[in-house]
């Protein structure tokens, strides 16, 4: 089963969940946050394996390009211009769809690649670790998203999702056939959860939510969880003990006050998604 997790906003502890749970759940941990990708960090996986991975864009040849602009018109994404006598490329902009090839009647355009990101592929604790790498100053992240999704592994991965719900998340929670938010009991935490509700329930997928730094009471996620009919999957309390833990880059199912917490999370989760 492939579990998505996601937040509606950055800092809630959705790599915190992430890493931990995938020892609870001895889940394969895939860290698709790729502008910063912060779980080996964590688990320290021993990395095994180094893929580059290339996009492709578009090669115009001088002698048979007649500036006609075709190609421009055909660019969804404003990769090409035309600009006085002369098509300029904006090659960080192009998707590789092929428009432009497909408009260009003289045979002027052909493709080429190059180097976008990375994938790294190790191990730890008997679970398989992997993350994408996007390279810096590179504006699409999609890409490496795509190739390191791509195979996944059977049994249960854990996707660490890109925080928010842009077209990162979207394309990683493709894959998923259950999905965990991860909130904070905040006004901007609620509002965030919110979106990322919405998201989840257009691929109509089975999810619950786990609170991060829980102040214990009865506060406004949990009311919006009763008035939703959501899942809580479960809790974890505001600790400064955990955040001096985590600082450190400490696993916390390490300690046995946080393993007594991810386990219980875990039943939770395996409850909540209809665990097979």
């Amino acid at each position: 089963m492939n579990i998505a997790v996601l937040s509606g906003k950055g800092g809630t502890g959705k790599t915190t969940v992430s890493t931990n749970l995938a020892l609870a759940l001895k889940a394969n941990y895939i860290d698709c946050d790729v502008e910063e990708p912060n779980g080996f960090l964590f688990l320290k996986p021993i990395v095994d394996t180094e893929e580059k991975v290339m996009v492709e864009y578009p090669i115009i040849d001088d002698n048979k390009c007649t500036n006609c602009g075709a190609c421009v018109k055909a660019c969804q994404f404003n990769a090409l211009a035309k600009v006085k006598d002369d098509i300029m490329l904006f090659q960080k902009l192009c998707h590789g769809c092929g428009a432009c090839e497909i408009a260009c009647k003289y045979g002027a355009i052909t493709y080429g690649e190059r180097e976008t990101g990375k994938i790294e592929k190790g191990s730890v604790r008997d679970i398989n670790c992997s993350r994408g790498v996007l390279n810096i100053s590179e504006p699409m992240a999609v890409p490496v998203i795509r190739e390191l999704l791509n195979g996944l592994s059977k049994g249960t991965n854990l996707i660490d999702c890109p925080p928010g719900t842009s077209c990162n998340v979207v394309n990683s929670l493709k894959y998923a056939g259950g999905a965990i938010l991860v909130t904070e009991p905040s006004e901007f935490g609620l509002h965030d959860l919110k979106m990322a509700v919405e998201l989840v329930k257009m691929y109509d997928i089975p999810f619950g939510i786990v609170i991060n730094k829980d102040d214990g009471k009865d506060n406004i996620v949990k009311k919006y969880c009763k008035e939703e009919n959501i899942e809580l999957i479960g809790t974890i309390p505001y600790d400064k003990a955990t955040a001096v833990l985590y600082s450190k880059g400490e696993i916390l199912y390490d300690y046995l006050v946080h393993k007594k917490i991810f386990d219980k999370l875990s039943e939770g989760v395996k409850e909540v998604l209809s665990w097979n």
